[in-house]
Protein backbone atom coordinates (compact mmCIF):
# COMPACT_ATOMS: atom_id res chain seq x y z
CA UNK A 1 0.00 0.00 0.00
CA UNK A 2 2.71 2.14 0.36
CA UNK A 3 3.29 2.42 -3.47
CA UNK A 4 -0.36 3.15 -4.11
CA UNK A 5 -1.13 6.99 -4.57
CA UNK A 6 -5.11 8.15 -5.27
CA UNK A 7 -5.53 11.74 -6.82
CA UNK A 8 -7.52 13.49 -8.45
CA UNK A 9 -7.63 16.99 -10.97
CA UNK A 10 -9.49 19.89 -10.25
CA UNK A 11 -10.01 23.04 -12.22
CA UNK A 12 -11.96 25.43 -13.55
CA UNK A 13 -13.58 25.05 -16.97
CA UNK A 14 -10.81 24.54 -19.93
CA UNK A 15 -7.83 25.19 -17.93
CA UNK A 16 -6.08 22.07 -20.12
CA UNK A 17 -6.71 19.27 -16.94
CA UNK A 18 -7.69 16.48 -20.17
CA UNK A 19 -4.41 17.39 -21.82
CA UNK A 20 -2.99 17.39 -18.66
CA UNK A 21 -4.10 14.50 -18.13
CA UNK A 22 -3.09 13.03 -21.33
CA UNK A 23 0.46 13.65 -20.96
CA UNK A 24 0.77 11.64 -17.69
CA UNK A 25 -0.63 9.13 -19.81
CA UNK A 26 1.78 9.41 -22.26
CA UNK A 27 4.40 9.55 -19.66
CA UNK A 28 3.96 7.00 -17.53
CA UNK A 29 3.69 4.87 -20.65
CA UNK A 30 -0.10 3.78 -19.91
CA UNK A 31 -1.29 4.74 -23.35
CA UNK A 32 0.97 4.41 -26.12
CA UNK A 33 1.52 7.06 -28.58
CA UNK A 34 -0.05 5.03 -31.43
CA UNK A 35 -3.60 4.83 -29.29
CA UNK A 36 -3.13 8.29 -28.26
CA UNK A 37 -5.50 11.26 -29.03
CA UNK A 38 -6.91 14.53 -27.58
CA UNK A 39 -9.24 14.46 -24.49
CA UNK A 40 -7.97 10.25 -24.59
CA UNK A 41 -9.89 9.98 -21.07
CA UNK A 42 -13.29 11.14 -22.75
CA UNK A 43 -15.11 8.63 -24.23
CA UNK A 44 -18.09 10.37 -24.93
CA UNK A 45 -18.75 12.29 -28.48
CA UNK A 46 -20.22 14.81 -26.88
CA UNK A 47 -17.83 15.72 -24.95
CA UNK A 48 -14.95 15.58 -27.25
CA UNK A 49 -17.40 18.02 -29.79
CA UNK A 50 -18.00 20.28 -26.92
CA UNK A 51 -14.37 20.04 -25.39
CA UNK A 52 -15.68 19.29 -21.92
CA UNK A 53 -15.45 16.59 -19.58
CA UNK A 54 -18.87 15.69 -18.47
CA UNK A 55 -18.10 12.68 -16.12
CA UNK A 56 -14.97 11.94 -14.26
CA UNK A 57 -12.98 8.71 -15.32
CA UNK A 58 -10.47 6.92 -13.42
CA UNK A 59 -7.35 5.47 -14.60
CA UNK A 60 -4.68 3.53 -13.43
CA UNK A 61 -0.83 4.68 -14.34
CA UNK A 62 2.24 2.29 -13.34
CA UNK A 63 5.47 4.94 -12.89
CA UNK A 64 9.28 4.09 -11.86
CA UNK A 65 10.37 6.56 -9.41
CA UNK A 66 14.25 6.48 -8.02
CA UNK A 67 14.17 2.72 -8.27
CA UNK A 68 10.46 1.65 -6.85
CA UNK A 69 7.51 1.07 -8.90
CA UNK A 70 4.27 2.99 -8.16
CA UNK A 71 1.14 2.29 -8.93
CA UNK A 72 -0.92 5.66 -9.43
CA UNK A 73 -4.73 6.37 -9.74
CA UNK A 74 -5.69 9.21 -11.42
CA UNK A 75 -9.34 10.87 -11.58
CA UNK A 76 -9.89 13.51 -14.03
CA UNK A 77 -12.92 15.80 -13.24
CA UNK A 78 -15.18 18.32 -15.04
CA UNK A 79 -14.77 21.88 -15.02
CA UNK A 80 -18.44 22.95 -15.34
CA UNK A 81 -20.57 24.40 -12.23
CA UNK A 82 -23.22 21.74 -13.22
CA UNK A 83 -20.88 18.44 -13.09
CA UNK A 84 -19.33 19.84 -9.34
CA UNK A 85 -21.29 16.60 -8.32
CA UNK A 86 -18.92 14.57 -10.50
CA UNK A 87 -16.04 16.30 -8.91
CA UNK A 88 -17.31 16.00 -4.72
CA UNK A 89 -17.29 12.18 -5.46
CA UNK A 90 -13.72 11.70 -7.33
CA UNK A 91 -12.40 13.84 -4.29
CA UNK A 92 -14.02 11.14 -2.00
CA UNK A 93 -12.02 8.22 -3.09
CA UNK A 94 -8.65 10.12 -3.23
CA UNK A 95 -5.96 11.45 -0.84
CA UNK A 96 -4.24 14.07 -2.76
CA UNK A 97 -5.49 16.72 -5.42
CA UNK A 98 -3.06 18.27 -8.33
CA UNK A 99 -4.90 22.51 -8.20
CA UNK A 100 -4.69 23.23 -11.84
CA UNK A 101 -4.69 27.00 -12.58
CA UNK A 102 -4.29 28.73 -16.08
CA UNK A 103 -1.46 30.70 -16.56
CA UNK A 104 -2.82 33.18 -18.49
CA UNK A 105 -5.87 33.69 -16.88
CA UNK A 106 -5.50 33.09 -13.38
CA UNK A 107 -7.70 31.79 -10.51
CA UNK A 108 -11.49 31.87 -11.52
CA UNK A 109 -15.14 30.97 -9.44
CA UNK A 110 -15.16 26.79 -10.20
CA UNK A 111 -11.07 26.97 -8.97
CA UNK A 112 -12.04 28.05 -5.20
CA UNK A 113 -15.08 25.87 -5.17
CA UNK A 114 -13.76 22.46 -6.40
CA UNK A 115 -10.72 23.66 -3.83
CA UNK A 116 -12.78 24.03 -0.60
CA UNK A 117 -14.57 20.51 -2.15
CA UNK A 118 -10.89 19.26 -1.63
CA UNK A 119 -9.97 20.88 1.65
CA UNK A 120 -13.23 19.55 3.61
CA UNK A 121 -11.86 15.88 3.02
CA UNK A 122 -8.44 16.94 4.01
CA UNK A 123 -6.67 16.49 0.57
CA UNK A 124 -2.86 17.30 -0.40
CA UNK A 125 -3.34 19.63 -2.50
CA UNK A 126 -0.08 20.33 -5.36
CA UNK A 127 -1.16 23.71 -7.33
CA UNK A 128 0.07 23.64 -11.02
CA UNK A 129 0.35 26.68 -13.25
CA UNK A 130 -0.88 25.13 -17.05
CA UNK A 131 -0.50 26.58 -20.34
CA UNK A 132 2.80 27.90 -19.68
CA UNK A 133 3.87 27.70 -23.46
CA UNK A 134 1.11 30.42 -24.17
CA UNK A 135 2.46 33.84 -24.62
CA UNK A 136 -0.27 35.50 -22.71
CA UNK A 137 0.76 33.56 -19.63
CA UNK A 138 1.14 35.73 -16.28
CA UNK A 139 2.98 33.66 -14.04
CA UNK A 140 4.15 35.82 -11.43
CA UNK A 141 1.05 37.13 -11.01
CA UNK A 142 -1.22 33.96 -11.06
CA UNK A 143 1.52 32.20 -8.48
CA UNK A 144 1.00 35.43 -6.29
CA UNK A 145 -2.73 34.38 -6.46
CA UNK A 146 -2.16 30.90 -5.78
CA UNK A 147 -0.08 31.55 -2.88
CA UNK A 148 -2.81 33.82 -0.97
CA UNK A 149 -5.35 31.34 -2.16
CA UNK A 150 -3.78 28.01 -0.37
CA UNK A 151 -0.99 29.59 1.63
CA UNK A 152 1.73 27.32 -0.29
CA UNK A 153 4.98 28.75 -0.62
CA UNK A 154 6.24 29.36 -4.30
CA UNK A 155 8.06 26.36 -4.51
CA UNK A 156 5.50 23.97 -4.30
CA UNK A 157 3.88 25.46 -7.36
CA UNK A 158 4.85 22.96 -10.53
CA UNK A 159 4.88 25.39 -14.05
CA UNK A 160 3.50 23.14 -16.69
CA UNK A 161 1.95 22.91 -20.00
CA UNK A 162 0.04 19.77 -21.19
CA UNK A 163 0.56 20.94 -25.32
CA UNK A 164 4.39 20.39 -24.74
CA UNK A 165 4.82 18.39 -22.17
CA UNK A 166 6.81 20.70 -19.64
CA UNK A 167 6.84 19.65 -15.93
CA UNK A 168 4.84 16.50 -16.45
CA UNK A 169 8.13 14.57 -14.31
CA UNK A 170 8.07 17.28 -11.83
CA UNK A 171 4.11 16.62 -11.10
CA UNK A 172 4.62 12.68 -11.25
CA UNK A 173 7.82 12.98 -9.11
CA UNK A 174 5.29 15.47 -6.38
CA UNK A 175 2.49 13.36 -6.54
CA UNK A 176 4.96 9.93 -5.22
CA UNK A 177 6.53 12.76 -2.67
CA UNK A 178 3.24 14.94 -1.30
CA UNK A 179 0.73 12.59 -1.48
CA UNK A 180 -0.03 10.51 1.30
CA UNK A 181 -0.46 6.76 0.62
CA UNK A 182 -3.94 5.59 1.23
CA UNK A 183 -4.37 4.39 4.84
CA UNK A 184 -6.24 1.07 5.32
CA UNK A 185 -5.87 -2.89 7.02
CA UNK A 186 -5.64 -4.99 4.43
CA UNK A 187 -6.68 -7.75 7.43
CA UNK A 188 -9.80 -6.27 8.53
CA UNK A 189 -13.51 -6.86 7.15
CA UNK A 190 -13.96 -5.99 3.37
CA UNK A 191 -15.03 -2.13 2.74
CA UNK A 192 -15.13 -0.06 -0.41
CA UNK A 193 -17.01 3.08 -1.74
CA UNK A 194 -18.85 2.83 -5.10
CA UNK A 195 -17.70 6.23 -6.40
CA UNK A 196 -19.19 6.05 -9.95
CA UNK A 197 -21.07 3.05 -11.97
CA UNK A 198 -21.33 2.54 -16.23
CA UNK A 199 -23.86 0.47 -17.96
CA UNK A 200 -22.65 -1.85 -20.56
CA UNK A 201 -25.95 -3.53 -22.64
CA UNK A 202 -23.69 -6.69 -22.18
CA UNK A 203 -22.12 -7.35 -19.06
CA UNK A 204 -24.78 -5.54 -16.98
CA UNK A 205 -23.37 -2.82 -14.14
CA UNK A 206 -19.98 -1.90 -14.18
CA UNK A 207 -19.17 -0.40 -10.74
CA UNK A 208 -16.17 1.56 -9.78
CA UNK A 209 -15.46 1.63 -6.00
CA UNK A 210 -12.12 2.45 -3.65
CA UNK A 211 -11.21 -0.41 -1.41
CA UNK A 212 -10.56 1.30 1.74
CA UNK A 213 -10.06 -1.94 4.14
CA UNK A 214 -9.58 -5.56 3.45
CA UNK A 215 -9.44 -7.64 0.12
CA UNK A 216 -11.93 -8.20 -2.87
CA UNK A 217 -11.62 -11.68 -4.35
CA UNK A 218 -12.68 -12.34 -7.32
CA UNK A 219 -15.82 -14.83 -7.35
CA UNK A 220 -16.37 -13.94 -3.89
CA UNK A 221 -19.71 -13.44 -2.28
CA UNK A 222 -20.44 -9.44 -2.09
CA UNK A 223 -22.71 -7.24 -0.13
CA UNK A 224 -23.83 -4.11 -1.50
CA UNK A 225 -25.14 -2.29 2.29
CA UNK A 226 -27.22 0.41 1.21
CA UNK A 227 -29.68 -2.08 -0.47
CA UNK A 228 -28.95 -5.28 1.64
CA UNK A 229 -28.76 -7.25 -1.76
CA UNK A 230 -25.94 -9.89 -1.77
CA UNK A 231 -24.03 -10.62 -5.27
CA UNK A 232 -21.29 -13.05 -6.80
CA UNK A 233 -18.42 -10.91 -7.74
CA UNK A 234 -17.74 -12.62 -11.05
CA UNK A 235 -14.79 -10.30 -12.42
CA UNK A 236 -13.25 -7.72 -10.56
CA UNK A 237 -9.80 -5.98 -11.67
CA UNK A 238 -8.41 -2.22 -12.51
CA UNK A 239 -9.13 0.39 -14.80
CA UNK A 240 -6.49 0.80 -16.79
CA UNK A 241 -7.36 2.26 -20.80
CA UNK A 242 -9.76 -0.86 -20.84
CA UNK A 243 -10.57 -2.64 -18.11
CA UNK A 244 -8.09 -5.34 -16.76
CA UNK A 245 -9.08 -8.47 -15.00
CA UNK A 246 -7.51 -9.13 -11.69
CA UNK A 247 -8.17 -11.82 -8.74
CA UNK A 248 -7.96 -9.73 -6.37
CA UNK A 249 -7.95 -5.71 -5.48
CA UNK A 250 -6.37 -4.82 -2.11
CA UNK A 251 -6.93 -2.09 0.38
CA UNK A 252 -6.16 1.56 -0.77
CA UNK A 253 -6.71 0.17 -4.52
CA UNK A 254 -9.21 1.64 -6.92
CA UNK A 255 -11.02 -1.01 -9.44
CA UNK A 256 -14.38 -2.18 -10.82
CA UNK A 257 -16.64 -5.34 -10.01
CA UNK A 258 -19.14 -6.80 -12.63
CA UNK A 259 -21.56 -9.36 -10.80
CA UNK A 260 -24.22 -8.89 -13.57
CA UNK A 261 -26.61 -6.64 -12.02
CA UNK A 262 -29.14 -5.81 -14.73
CA UNK A 263 -31.37 -3.09 -12.32
CA UNK A 264 -30.44 0.40 -12.05
CA UNK A 265 -31.95 1.10 -8.30
CA UNK A 266 -29.88 -1.91 -7.25
CA UNK A 267 -26.49 -0.01 -7.36
CA UNK A 268 -26.34 3.24 -5.49
CA UNK A 269 -23.11 5.77 -5.80
CA UNK A 270 -21.91 6.36 -2.23
CA UNK A 271 -22.68 3.03 -1.16
CA UNK A 272 -20.62 0.44 0.84
CA UNK A 273 -19.52 -3.20 -0.59
CA UNK A 274 -18.61 -5.73 2.11
CA UNK A 275 -18.20 -9.37 2.07
CA UNK A 276 -21.41 -11.54 2.66
CA UNK A 277 -19.46 -13.72 5.69
CA UNK A 278 -18.11 -11.12 7.38
CA UNK A 279 -19.04 -7.78 6.67
CA UNK A 280 -18.62 -4.08 7.65
CA UNK A 281 -19.68 -3.24 11.52
CA UNK A 282 -20.65 0.28 9.54
CA UNK A 283 -20.69 2.25 6.17
CA UNK A 284 -17.84 4.40 4.78
CA UNK A 285 -19.74 7.94 5.29
CA UNK A 286 -19.92 8.71 1.57
CA UNK A 287 -21.47 12.23 -0.17
CA UNK A 288 -24.91 13.23 0.05
CA UNK A 289 -27.41 12.87 -2.05
CA UNK A 290 -27.20 15.72 -5.22
CA UNK A 291 -30.15 18.11 -5.11
CA UNK A 292 -31.78 18.89 -8.70
CA UNK A 293 -31.66 23.00 -9.09
CA UNK A 294 -33.67 22.96 -11.96
CA UNK A 295 -36.67 20.91 -13.15
CA UNK A 296 -37.99 20.39 -16.51
CA UNK A 297 -40.66 18.26 -17.89
CA UNK A 298 -39.16 15.75 -20.87
CA UNK A 299 -41.58 14.21 -22.80
CA UNK A 300 -41.55 11.38 -26.13
CA UNK A 301 -42.96 12.92 -29.13
CA UNK A 302 -44.95 9.69 -29.43
CA UNK A 303 -46.91 8.87 -26.69
CA UNK A 304 -46.57 5.11 -27.44
CA UNK A 305 -42.32 5.46 -26.85
CA UNK A 306 -42.89 6.44 -22.74
CA UNK A 307 -42.12 3.60 -21.90
CA UNK A 308 -38.90 3.35 -23.86
CA UNK A 309 -38.07 6.85 -22.33
CA UNK A 310 -38.43 5.23 -18.58
CA UNK A 311 -36.15 2.51 -20.01
CA UNK A 312 -33.64 5.11 -21.90
CA UNK A 313 -33.34 7.46 -18.85
CA UNK A 314 -32.68 4.51 -16.15
CA UNK A 315 -30.02 3.70 -18.10
CA UNK A 316 -28.58 7.33 -18.28
CA UNK A 317 -29.32 7.53 -14.42
CA UNK A 318 -26.44 4.70 -14.05
CA UNK A 319 -23.98 7.17 -16.09
CA UNK A 320 -25.50 9.97 -14.19
CA UNK A 321 -26.84 9.75 -10.64
CA UNK A 322 -27.53 13.35 -10.24
CA UNK A 323 -30.13 12.71 -12.45
CA UNK A 324 -33.82 12.56 -10.64
CA UNK A 325 -36.72 11.70 -13.09
CA UNK A 326 -40.58 10.93 -12.03
CA UNK A 327 -43.68 10.11 -14.23
CA UNK A 328 -45.80 13.46 -14.90
CA UNK A 329 -48.81 14.00 -17.26
CA UNK A 330 -49.83 17.25 -19.16
CA UNK A 331 -52.93 18.16 -21.11
CA UNK A 332 -50.90 19.49 -23.92
CA UNK A 333 -48.22 16.61 -23.86
CA UNK A 334 -49.25 13.82 -22.50
CA UNK A 335 -47.64 11.48 -20.18
CA UNK A 336 -43.62 12.13 -19.79
CA UNK A 337 -41.22 12.97 -17.20
CA UNK A 338 -40.53 15.39 -14.76
CA UNK A 339 -36.55 15.89 -14.38
CA UNK A 340 -34.20 17.34 -12.03
CA UNK A 341 -31.11 18.66 -13.81
CA UNK A 342 -27.95 20.67 -11.69
CA UNK A 343 -28.16 22.92 -13.94
CA UNK A 344 -28.96 24.49 -17.66
CA UNK A 345 -25.65 22.55 -19.21
CA UNK A 346 -26.78 19.48 -17.54
CA UNK A 347 -30.41 19.69 -18.60
CA UNK A 348 -28.57 20.29 -22.44
CA UNK A 349 -26.05 17.40 -21.98
CA UNK A 350 -29.41 15.22 -20.68
CA UNK A 351 -31.33 16.05 -23.65
CA UNK A 352 -28.48 15.26 -26.07
CA UNK A 353 -27.48 12.41 -24.63
CA UNK A 354 -30.90 10.73 -24.81
CA UNK A 355 -31.29 12.05 -28.76
CA UNK A 356 -27.77 9.80 -29.39
CA UNK A 357 -27.91 7.04 -27.29
CA UNK A 358 -30.66 6.20 -27.66
CA UNK A 359 -32.37 7.36 -30.35
CA UNK A 360 -35.27 9.47 -28.68
CA UNK A 361 -37.11 12.46 -29.98
CA UNK A 362 -38.05 14.45 -27.03
CA UNK A 363 -39.70 17.53 -25.94
CA UNK A 364 -38.26 19.33 -23.16
CA UNK A 365 -40.68 22.32 -21.33
CA UNK A 366 -39.56 25.57 -19.89
CA UNK A 367 -37.45 24.97 -16.78
CA UNK A 368 -37.97 25.80 -13.48
CA UNK A 369 -37.25 25.42 -9.86
CA UNK A 370 -39.10 24.33 -7.06
CA UNK A 371 -41.04 26.53 -4.74
CA UNK A 372 -42.39 26.11 -1.31
CA UNK A 373 -46.55 27.01 -0.63
CA UNK A 374 -48.06 27.81 2.72
CA UNK A 375 -51.68 27.80 3.04
CA UNK A 376 -53.37 29.70 5.69
CA UNK A 377 -55.02 27.22 7.22
CA UNK A 378 -51.76 25.75 8.22
CA UNK A 379 -49.14 28.78 7.73
CA UNK A 380 -46.35 25.89 9.19
CA UNK A 381 -46.92 23.66 6.29
CA UNK A 382 -44.77 23.75 3.41
CA UNK A 383 -46.30 22.45 0.31
CA UNK A 384 -43.73 22.12 -2.32
CA UNK A 385 -44.24 23.16 -5.72
CA UNK A 386 -42.18 21.51 -8.39
CA UNK A 387 -44.69 22.46 -11.83
CA UNK A 388 -46.21 25.75 -11.79
CA UNK A 389 -49.76 24.03 -12.27
CA UNK A 390 -49.29 22.25 -8.88
CA UNK A 391 -49.88 25.85 -7.55
CA UNK A 392 -52.61 25.85 -5.14
CA UNK A 393 -55.16 28.07 -5.53
CA UNK A 394 -53.88 31.73 -4.39
CA UNK A 395 -57.07 32.84 -2.07
CA UNK A 396 -56.31 29.90 0.15
CA UNK A 397 -51.91 30.65 -0.27
CA UNK A 398 -50.46 32.53 2.66
CA UNK A 399 -47.44 33.12 1.54
CA UNK A 400 -44.41 31.51 -1.47
CA UNK A 401 -41.24 31.06 -1.04
CA UNK A 402 -38.83 30.67 -3.65
CA UNK A 403 -34.56 29.04 -3.69
CA UNK A 404 -31.90 31.69 -3.01
CA UNK A 405 -28.24 31.45 -4.02
CA UNK A 406 -25.24 32.67 -3.43
CA UNK A 407 -23.24 33.79 -6.42
CA UNK A 408 -19.84 34.57 -6.33
CA UNK A 409 -18.81 36.05 -10.33
CA UNK A 410 -14.76 36.41 -10.42
CA UNK A 411 -14.13 39.68 -13.58
CA UNK A 412 -12.01 41.92 -14.69
CA UNK A 413 -12.65 45.72 -12.94
CA UNK A 414 -13.27 47.20 -16.47
CA UNK A 415 -16.89 44.69 -16.45
CA UNK A 416 -17.79 45.38 -12.78
CA UNK A 417 -20.33 47.92 -14.06
CA UNK A 418 -22.11 45.61 -16.40
CA UNK A 419 -22.28 42.74 -14.89
CA UNK A 420 -23.80 44.46 -11.56
CA UNK A 421 -26.06 45.82 -13.55
CA UNK A 422 -27.29 42.49 -15.33
CA UNK A 423 -27.26 40.85 -11.64
CA UNK A 424 -29.72 43.77 -10.24
CA UNK A 425 -31.91 43.20 -13.02
CA UNK A 426 -32.07 39.86 -11.91
CA UNK A 427 -33.31 41.04 -8.63
CA UNK A 428 -29.85 40.32 -6.81
CA UNK A 429 -28.61 41.83 -3.99
CA UNK A 430 -24.89 42.95 -3.59
CA UNK A 431 -22.84 41.22 -0.54
CA UNK A 432 -19.17 42.06 -1.28
CA UNK A 433 -16.77 43.10 -3.80
CA UNK A 434 -12.85 41.81 -2.96
CA UNK A 435 -9.96 42.44 -5.59
CA UNK A 436 -7.75 39.66 -5.72
CA UNK A 437 -5.66 41.67 -7.56
CA UNK A 438 -5.46 45.19 -9.23
CA UNK A 439 -7.68 44.39 -12.27
CA UNK A 440 -9.85 41.03 -10.65
CA UNK A 441 -12.21 41.36 -8.70
CA UNK A 442 -14.64 38.62 -6.61
CA UNK A 443 -18.37 39.55 -6.55
CA UNK A 444 -20.42 38.24 -4.19
CA UNK A 445 -24.67 38.38 -5.00
CA UNK A 446 -27.71 36.51 -3.12
CA UNK A 447 -30.16 36.21 -5.83
CA UNK A 448 -33.22 33.89 -6.49
CA UNK A 449 -32.24 30.68 -8.04
CA UNK A 450 -35.36 31.08 -10.47
CA UNK A 451 -33.33 34.37 -12.43
CA UNK A 452 -30.58 32.20 -13.38
CA UNK A 453 -32.10 29.22 -14.66
CA UNK A 454 -32.99 30.89 -17.96
CA UNK A 455 -30.07 32.92 -19.74
CA UNK A 456 -28.05 34.18 -17.17
CA UNK A 457 -24.79 32.41 -18.02
CA UNK A 458 -24.73 33.68 -21.37
CA UNK A 459 -25.48 37.12 -20.63
CA UNK A 460 -22.73 36.70 -17.72
CA UNK A 461 -20.34 35.72 -20.59
CA UNK A 462 -21.36 38.36 -23.39
CA UNK A 463 -21.13 41.23 -20.83
CA UNK A 464 -18.17 40.36 -20.03
CA UNK A 465 -16.59 39.14 -23.08
CA UNK A 466 -16.26 35.68 -22.01
CA UNK A 467 -14.02 36.47 -18.50
CA UNK A 468 -16.30 36.36 -15.92
CA UNK A 469 -16.36 33.06 -14.16
CA UNK A 470 -19.78 32.01 -12.01
CA UNK A 471 -20.28 29.78 -9.17
CA UNK A 472 -22.89 28.75 -6.91
CA UNK A 473 -24.41 26.99 -3.64
CA UNK A 474 -27.78 27.47 -2.27
CA UNK A 475 -28.75 29.46 0.60
CA UNK A 476 -32.32 28.24 1.90
CA UNK A 477 -35.59 29.94 1.04
CA UNK A 478 -36.87 33.04 1.38
CA UNK A 479 -40.38 34.80 0.85
CA UNK A 480 -41.17 36.70 -2.35
CA UNK A 481 -44.12 38.10 -4.26
CA UNK A 482 -44.72 35.16 -7.13
CA UNK A 483 -47.65 34.89 -9.42
CA UNK A 484 -48.39 32.37 -11.93
CA UNK A 485 -48.80 33.43 -15.61
CA UNK A 486 -50.54 31.30 -17.42
CA UNK A 487 -50.47 30.98 -21.59
CA UNK A 488 -53.49 30.56 -23.49
CA UNK A 489 -53.63 29.62 -27.39
CA UNK A 490 -57.04 30.45 -29.29
CA UNK A 491 -58.84 30.65 -25.51
CA UNK A 492 -57.26 26.89 -23.93
CA UNK A 493 -54.27 27.21 -21.62
CA UNK A 494 -51.13 25.37 -21.94
CA UNK A 495 -50.21 24.13 -19.21
CA UNK A 496 -46.66 23.39 -20.68
CA UNK A 497 -45.84 26.93 -20.94
CA UNK A 498 -47.13 28.61 -17.41
CA UNK A 499 -44.36 29.55 -15.14
CA UNK A 500 -44.15 31.58 -11.87
CA UNK A 501 -42.99 34.53 -11.84
CA UNK A 502 -41.99 37.58 -9.91
CA UNK A 503 -44.97 40.41 -9.99
CA UNK A 504 -42.85 42.80 -11.18
CA UNK A 505 -41.82 40.85 -14.51
CA UNK A 506 -45.34 39.38 -15.05
CA UNK A 507 -46.10 42.07 -18.05
CA UNK A 508 -42.80 42.21 -19.49
CA UNK A 509 -42.46 38.79 -19.30
CA UNK A 510 -46.39 38.26 -20.96
CA UNK A 511 -45.88 40.61 -23.63
CA UNK A 512 -42.40 39.05 -24.24
CA UNK A 513 -44.07 35.91 -24.82
CA UNK A 514 -46.60 36.77 -26.55
CA UNK A 515 -44.56 38.31 -29.38
CA UNK A 516 -41.95 35.54 -29.38
CA UNK A 517 -45.32 32.91 -29.86
CA UNK A 518 -46.26 35.09 -32.46
CA UNK A 519 -43.08 34.80 -34.76
CA UNK A 520 -42.58 30.57 -34.37
CA UNK A 521 -46.46 29.10 -34.34
CA UNK A 522 -47.06 28.55 -37.82
CA UNK A 523 -50.33 30.19 -39.10
CA UNK A 524 -53.39 28.31 -39.43
CA UNK A 525 -56.24 28.17 -41.37
CA UNK A 526 -57.77 30.01 -38.57
CA UNK A 527 -57.26 33.25 -36.83
CA UNK A 528 -54.94 32.41 -33.34
CA UNK A 529 -55.05 35.01 -30.36
CA UNK A 530 -52.11 34.57 -28.00
CA UNK A 531 -53.08 35.68 -24.43
CA UNK A 532 -51.12 35.87 -21.20
CA UNK A 533 -53.04 35.90 -18.44
CA UNK A 534 -52.96 36.13 -14.43
CA UNK A 535 -55.86 34.34 -13.35
CA UNK A 536 -58.64 35.67 -15.19
CA UNK A 537 -56.89 39.02 -15.86
CA UNK A 538 -55.24 39.24 -19.62
CA UNK A 539 -51.78 41.03 -19.06
CA UNK A 540 -51.09 40.45 -22.79
CA UNK A 541 -51.94 39.83 -26.44
CA UNK A 542 -50.84 39.18 -29.79
CA UNK A 543 -52.71 37.73 -32.88
CA UNK A 544 -51.31 35.05 -35.94
CA UNK A 545 -53.72 35.91 -38.62
CA UNK A 546 -55.89 33.13 -40.63
CA UNK A 547 -54.14 31.57 -43.71
CA UNK A 548 -55.19 28.49 -46.06
CA UNK A 549 -52.61 25.86 -47.49
CA UNK A 550 -53.22 23.33 -50.19
CA UNK A 551 -50.04 20.95 -50.73
CA UNK A 552 -51.60 18.84 -53.52
CA UNK A 553 -52.45 21.73 -55.46
CA UNK A 554 -49.94 21.23 -57.99
CA UNK A 555 -51.34 17.52 -58.71
CA UNK A 556 -53.61 17.38 -61.64
CA UNK A 557 -54.23 14.03 -62.69
CA UNK A 558 -51.44 11.72 -62.77
CA UNK A 559 -51.28 8.77 -60.04
CA UNK A 560 -52.52 8.81 -56.67
CA UNK A 561 -49.54 8.04 -55.19
CA UNK A 562 -47.65 11.45 -56.09
CA UNK A 563 -50.54 13.15 -54.16
CA UNK A 564 -49.96 10.11 -51.58
CA UNK A 565 -46.47 10.91 -51.57
CA UNK A 566 -46.78 14.47 -50.71
CA UNK A 567 -48.99 13.46 -48.05
CA UNK A 568 -46.80 11.59 -46.23
CA UNK A 569 -44.14 14.41 -46.11
CA UNK A 570 -46.92 16.82 -45.08
CA UNK A 571 -47.33 13.96 -41.83
CA UNK A 572 -44.13 13.88 -41.31
CA UNK A 573 -43.10 17.35 -40.45
CA UNK A 574 -46.28 17.14 -38.69
CA UNK A 575 -45.34 14.44 -36.27
CA UNK A 576 -42.79 17.34 -34.15
CA UNK A 577 -45.88 19.02 -34.10
CA UNK A 578 -47.81 19.13 -31.19
CA UNK A 579 -51.88 20.01 -30.98
CA UNK A 580 -52.66 21.99 -28.29
CA UNK A 581 -56.44 22.34 -28.38
CA UNK A 582 -56.54 23.32 -32.31
CA UNK A 583 -53.54 25.15 -32.41
CA UNK A 584 -49.85 22.87 -33.60
CA UNK A 585 -47.39 24.10 -31.52
CA UNK A 586 -43.55 23.48 -32.86
CA UNK A 587 -41.49 22.48 -30.21
CA UNK A 588 -39.06 25.76 -30.92
CA UNK A 589 -41.89 27.45 -29.11
CA UNK A 590 -41.69 25.37 -25.64
CA UNK A 591 -37.93 26.46 -25.15
CA UNK A 592 -39.05 29.97 -26.97
CA UNK A 593 -39.15 31.15 -22.95
CA UNK A 594 -35.26 30.85 -22.68
CA UNK A 595 -34.20 32.27 -25.85
CA UNK A 596 -36.72 36.18 -24.97
CA UNK A 597 -33.33 37.89 -24.86
CA UNK A 598 -32.05 36.84 -28.67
Amino acid sequence: MNHIRNFCIIAHIDHGKSTLADRLLQTTGTISDRDMQAQALDDMDLERERGITIKSHAIQMSYKFEGKDYILNLIDTPGHVDFSYEVSRSIAACEGALLIVDASQGIEAQTISNLYLALEHDLEIIPILNKMDLPGAMPEEVSDQIVELIGCDYEDIIPASGKTGLGVDAILAAVVNRIPAPKGDEAAPLQAMIFDSVFNPFRGIIAYYRVKNGVIKKGQKVRFLNTGRDYNADEIGILKMDLSPRNEVRAGDVGYIISGIKQANEVKVGDTITSTENPCEVAIKGFEDVKPMVFAGIYPVDTEDYEELRYSMEKLQLNDSSLVFEPESSAALGFGFRCGFLGMLHMEIIQERLEREFNMTVITTVPNVSYKAYMKKDPEDAFIVNNPSELPDPSGMDRIEEPYIKAQVITKTEYVGAIMTLCIEKRGELQNQVYLTQDRVEITFEMPLAEIVFDFYDRLKSVSRGYASFDYHPIGYKESDLIKMDLLLNGEQVDALSALVHRSNAYDLGKRICVKLRELIPRQQFEIPIQAAIGAKVIARETIKALRKDVTAKCYGGDISRKRKLLEKQKAGKKRMRQVGRVEVPQEAFLAVLKLND
